[in-house]
């Protein structure tokens, strides 16, 4: 039975889709079947960071809608075995999106024997958020560790205890947080929340935190997931995410302040 994993947030720009590719690419990476779906319907960003965007033919509406299958609409990566893209309809709007539309293709998936299914969210709480998480078994809330949003995935956090099936089934969707663009230096200065300061306010356990870095803005470019750099900080950061999702306990990196040796010291490397 495959997992259903939902990235969302409550504020847009914190780098959803980014951790929705690294997530999947990470999941198929280790052997597992992996389907993502990307929920953003009239804007569809998720096939440019996957690099698929040139085979798009079908979309995620055309396949709700009957007007193709999910077999003609799914992308297979070219990069990494076992993983499949859903590109969103970029023409559509949202209320194209239904719950029974959406039931189905998930089912679909499921009896395709898929291990993971990936819905990556649209930011806020409109129609296609709603759908996205309402099937989730784990949330992956993506947070930027400033104020707003902060305060934001609060309110994700509410929807996902009280909107969901797992709610009205009386069970909890198991949430997870994931700090982006997280720089030590602004912490220790006193100009960014810390990652204690974060969990605090949401209640939630870090399951990842992805430094701030030029390298997640130029893997987004060429149309790669980022957690392909292996040189990467980011995308070891999200290589370690996708381990402890899968139940591997590892070190949180990146988290302080690197300190300057003796060499750099004298000569300012």
């Amino acid at each position: 039975m495959a997992e259903i994993i939902v990235v969302t947030s409550g504020k847009g720009g914190v780098g959803k889709t980014t951790t929705s590719a690294s997530i999947a690419s990470g999941l198929a990476r280790r052997g597992k079947k992996v389907a993502v779906i990307d929920f953003d319907v009239g804007l569809r960003n998720l096939d440019l960071i996957m690099g698929c965007e040139r085979r798009v033919v079908y979309d995620f509406v055309n396949v709700i809608q009957g007007e193709a299958s999910l077999k003609q609409a799914m992308i297979k990566d070219k990069r990494t075995e076992g993983l499949y893209v859903l590109a969103a309809s970029q023409t559509r709007d949202k209320d194209a999106l239904t719950k029974e539309g959406v039931e189905r293709v998930l089912n679909e998936l499921q009896d395709d024997e898929f291990d993971f299914i990936v819905c990556d969210s649209p930011a806020g709480i409109e129609k296609g958020a709603f759908l996205a998480m309402y099937f989730a078994d784990k949330a992956v809330v993506v947070v930027n560790p400033e104020v707003s949003s902060v305060r934001d995935s609060d309110r994700i956090l509410g929807l996902l205890a009280s909107k969901t099936r797992a709610a009205e089934q009386g069970k909890r969707v198991g949430e997870y947080l994931l700090l982006t663009r997280y720089s030590p230096k602004r912490v220790e200065a006193g100009e960014m929340l810390s990652i204690a300061d974060v969990e605090e306010v949401l209640g939630l356990k870090t399951i990842g935190v992805i430094p701030e870095s030029t390298d997640v803005l130029n893997a987004s470019n060429k149309g790669e997931p980022v957690i392909l750099d292996a040189e990467s900080p980011a995308g070891q950061a999200y290589d370690d995410a996708v381990a402890r999702i899968l139940g591997e306990d590892r070190p949180m990196r990146f988290t302080q302040v690197e300190k300057k040796g003796l060499f750099s010291k004298l000569f300012g490397g």
